[in-house]
């Protein structure tokens, strides 16, 4: 055996110069790459869909275009002629009414539907159902047979009242009550299978304790179901507020009303559609998109600040 043998073997392994180790990701680093991979097809479609469409709104407005290629640098004269468009004004004012009214009316009525069709009873299956279909129907289908239902002549609610009969969709007083109340008859069930989700997710446990307490059914649903049903309320009054104010009851407006009469149903967002494909006023309207886009980024800031994102902790 050779010297240079024996003297590599009398090394200790830490004298032993090693080549470079390589190591491979952690389990950590292959499932984020994994997640982004699944998500990437996703931001894709709403980058190209969404975001680039957002942008070039926001440059638009900033122009006069007509839509046929027609571009004029005006600045900032479609904000200003936003401030002082009485139209606008009053759209807004509608909204605000829309929103204020169809969102708490939903929020009961589903809450409610939720709580009922709960419990045990004969035919639970089928009347949840029931409440849910008109979910899954065309938004403007149902608004024809509102239309119809409501019609001033020959419309079913006027005839069953007869001597009461009323211009539901005629009155400027009335019109926008019934645009609610369609629209609450509308999304009440999809809501209604939210709170389901939510009641059923509280455990059993939680009500025997009540019972053997002796709380009775109030005590009940504001100490235990309440409380534990906060963060899917929070999620329904965010989704519901957006929805409201981002154009929910535009299909039913434009099939019932057409934002008559006297502008009493005009919500913000048929305003601009008005604006950008009846008028030809796209820079405008634009214009008019982002600053109710920023109302709505407002309000919802504010709901997660006084919420506490959703926790609704006061004390």
């Amino acid at each position: 055996m050779s010297s240079s043998s024996l003297a590599e073997r009398e090394r200790s392994p830490s004298q032993i110069k090693r080549g470079p180790v390589r190591r491979g990701l952690s389990r950590k680093h292959r499932e984020w790459i994994a997640a982004y991979l699944f998500l990437a097809p996703d931001l894709m479609g709403l980058f190209v869909f969404l975001g680039i469409p957002m942008l070039l709104a926001f440059a638009i407005g900033f122009f006069e275009a007509d839509g046929f290629g027609n571009f004029a640098f005006v600045g900032l004269d479609n904000y200003r002629q936003m401030f002082s468009d009485p139209h606008f004004l009053k759209s807004l004012q509608v909204t605000v009414a829309y929103v204020f009214g169809y969102v708490p009316c939903l929020f009961i009525t589903s809450l409610l539907l939720a709580l009922l069709l709960k419990q045990k009873i004969p035919f639970i299956g089928t009347f949840r159902t029931l409440f849910f279909i008109p979910n899954v129907v065309s938004l403007v289908v149902v608004g024809f047979v509102w239309k119809f239902l409501l019609a001033d002549q020959i419309g079913v609610l006027n005839q069953l009242l007869q001597g009461g009969a009323r211009s539901w969709l005629g009155d400027p007083n009335l019109a926008l009550g019934g645009v609610i109340v369609v629209s609450v008859w509308f999304s009440m069930g999809y809501y209604m299978v939210i709170f389901l989700a939510g009641l059923q997710e509280i455990p059993a446990e939680y009500y025997d304790a009540a019972s053997i307490d002796g709380a009775d059914a109030w005590a009940t649903f504001w100490y235990v179901t309440w409380p534990l049903l906060r963060p899917t309320s929070f999620f329904v009054l965010l989704v519901t507020l957006i929805s409201a104010a981002g154009g929910q009851g535009f299909d039913l407006i434009f099939v019932m009303t057409r934002g008559g009469p006297a502008e009493a149903t005009s919500l913000g967002i048929f305003y601009i559609y008005q604006q950008a494909f009846q008028f030809g006023h796209y820079g405008y309207a634009a214009a008019m998109a982002l600053f109710l886009v920023l109302i709505m980024l407002l309000a919802t800031i504010i709901m997660f600040v006084i919420t506490k994102g959703g926790r609704f902790e006061f004390d």
